[in-house]
């Protein structure tokens, strides 16, 4: 699996939710000591609505203090950024749906480093509001080592903030992509299609599976382009290209609206007409990985 390094090169736009500027601070988190003497007037506490971030009219997070938090929160250590420890509180409630209507205006508004802040801190708290008891005993559980664990003191059973791979994936065929849409994507936006990699799958087994479930094409040729953490809840997105020599498709109705084979004339096209996209075709949005990920094949 050859990685190309799209995220190296000093043209590529940032994949969004990557390049966090907080030290995550691993020897600090774990020494209960030492992350109290950091809980002083020089923290910073993330504010936020619910799940949902407060920033200014230039796209910064907006932070407060400690003093500024009820005592009974409970608080995830992000880790150390300009010599201050940061923290998020952990709201009463988690999301119940993959994302929030508004989180999509908040990924176009704040600025890169401040959205891979947000991103990491929400799938954080979001795991800890609802992994609040034991998935052993069912007793309650404590926030330990800084937030980066659960804790029952019933059964003794240790609970870590999980991250689901997911893989996404181009399909070429004659220099044309194929791109499916689900049923929730807006008229006309086409995408990569994607799917969970099951227990005992490799990336590339889960690559080829989910081609051949959604589209019925036997896919071959795996590469590895780039990945995306992505908080709704907690994904880690796996971008992958592929080829097959069969363009015949028997879509999975149940799973796509619709696939279809894209010329690289069509995808120029659509990328070109902008944010709206032409007639046909609504190129994916900038801080999702399949904009990355077309892009690439686009310009390779």
């Amino acid at each position: 699996m050859a990685g190309v390094g799209v995220t190296n090169g000093a043209d590529t736009p940032p994949i969004a939710f990557a390049g966090s500027p907080i030290d995550r601070a691993d020897n600090i988190r774990v020494d209960d000591n030492a992350l109290g003497n950091l809980m002083n007037w020089r923290a910073r506490v993330m504010n936020l609505d619910g799940l949902l971030p407060e920033f200014d009219d230039q796209g910064h997070l907006l932070w407060h203090t400690l003093a500024d938090v009820d005592p009974e929160t409970e608080l995830v250590f992000l880790g150390m950024m300009e010599e201050k420890a940061h923290f998020a509180p952990v709201p009463a409630q988690g999301s119940a749906a993959p994302a929030m209507p508004r989180a999509w205006q908040v990924m176009q508004m704040l600025q890169p480093e401040d959205l891979a802040i947000y991103g990491g801190a929400k799938a954080l708290i979001d795991w800890h509001a609802r992994h609040q008891f034991c998935a052993q005993c069912g007793s309650k559980t404590k926030l330990t080592k800084g937030g980066w664990q659960r804790s029952c003191d019933n059964c003794g059973a240790q609970h870590f903030p999980r991250t689901d791979p997911v893989t996404i994936m181009l399909v070429e065929h004659e220099d044309r992509l194929l791109l499916g849409r689900q049923p929730r994507f807006p008229p006309r936006m086409y995408s990569a299609l994607a799917g969970f990699v099951e227990p005992g799958e490799t990336i590339e087994e889960a690559v080829q599976r989910e081609i051949w479930e959604e589209a019925g094409v036997r896919a071959h040729t795996v590469e590895y382009i780039a990945s995306q953490p992505w908080p709704f809840p907690s994904q880690l997105m796996i971008g992958c290209t592929s080829k097959t020599d069969d363009p015949a498709l028997t879509i999975d109705e149940t799973e796509l609206d619709d696939a279809r084979w894209f010329t690289r004339e069509e995808l120029e096209d659509a990328r070109a007409a902008g944010e709206q996209g032409n007639d046909d075709l609504i190129f994916p949005r900038p801080f999702a990985v399949a904009h990355t990920l077309i892009t690439w094949w686009l310009d390779k």
